[in-house]
């Protein structure tokens, strides 16, 4: 009898351990994307767009390095979301926008990071006013090759704590050669249908990766999160492309309409 109980405390906390480390992470998003919401209410501080219309700079150097979202695989050659946000960018606040796109099909965030640190995008980093990354999606597709659910639960905080690493690293080395650049990060967004069979997993692992996207960003002097989740999910499939992984012209369309949003309605952290 004592064994029976015991092995049923043992189950007992295994289950909430397991549920704590899978939706314990829905809460802490929820929580950042609130605080970020009541921090834009301050008086003295400006929306990103509004501070970007008032610089003196008639032409502002909008710079984005990643993957094949950031490339653009998916849609026409001017159709992806950096060509597209910089347009709205340049609609809005009447300069000029060149924009740099560094994006490089299958690059993982440790690829992305060693190309940082010796110095290839070190020019075009310090003369960019606006610096979007997303990274981080080829690290999941490499590492799950032919791995079954239970493996996947046990490398995933082992290749989550690789990330944020590489993560860090990159935007500190991005603010160390220029702390007055805005750096743009995207969430990684689950591209799987509902009626997929590892849509669930998805859906409840991806909030513990996002978190860290987040409080990477925290850390920065001035930078948003876009929110990709709310524009390709399971409810959107009409926003990927035919690959059913990366988004189509009306996906990439979405994605740079959500960070116009975010950028007026977003504030800069004021010096401290």
């Amino acid at each position: 009898m004592k064994l029976l109980k015991y092995l049923i405390c043992l189950v007992l906390l295994i289950g909430v351990g397991t549920s704590i480390w899978i939706y314990y992470p829905h809460y802490q998003l929820y929580q950042m994307k609130k605080h970020t919401v009541k921090a834009s209410q301050t008086d003295n501080q400006v929306s990103y767009l509004t501070y970007f219309k008032n610089t003196k700079d008639d032409t502002l150097h909008h710079l984005a390095l990643g993957d094949s979202i950031i490339r653009g695989v998916g849609a026409g050659q001017s159709e992806n979301m950096v060509t597209q946000f910089s347009n709205l960018l340049s609609g809005q606040t009447h300069k000029k926008i060149e924009s740099d796109n560094q994006g490089i099909n299958g690059i993982t965030s440790s690829e992305l990071n060693q190309l940082v640190q010796t110095g290839k995008f070190d020019d075009s980093i310090k003369q960019a006013d606006i610096i979007t990354i997303n990274v981080g999606g080829n690290d999941i597709i490499h590492a799950a090759k032919g791995l079954d659910l239970q493996s996947v639960f046990q490398t995933y905080d082992e290749l989550q704590a690789t990330f944020t690493k590489n993560l860090t690293d990159i935007t500190s080395r991005v603010t160390k050669l220029n702390p007055n650049a805005t750096v743009v990060l995207l969430e990684l967004y689950n591209p799987l249908s509902p009626d997929n069979q590892m849509y669930a997993l998805a859906d409840k692992l991806l909030p513990k990766w996002n978190v860290h996207i987040y409080e990477t960003s925290n850390r920065l002097p001035s930078s948003i999160v876009i929110e990709t989740t709310k524009v390709i999910n399971g409810e959107h499939l009409q926003n990927l492309s035919v690959d059913g992984v990366h988004p189509n012209l009306a996906g990439y369309t979405a994605i740079s309409e959500q960070m116009m949003y975010q950028f007026k309605h977003q504030y800069r952290k004021t010096a401290a």
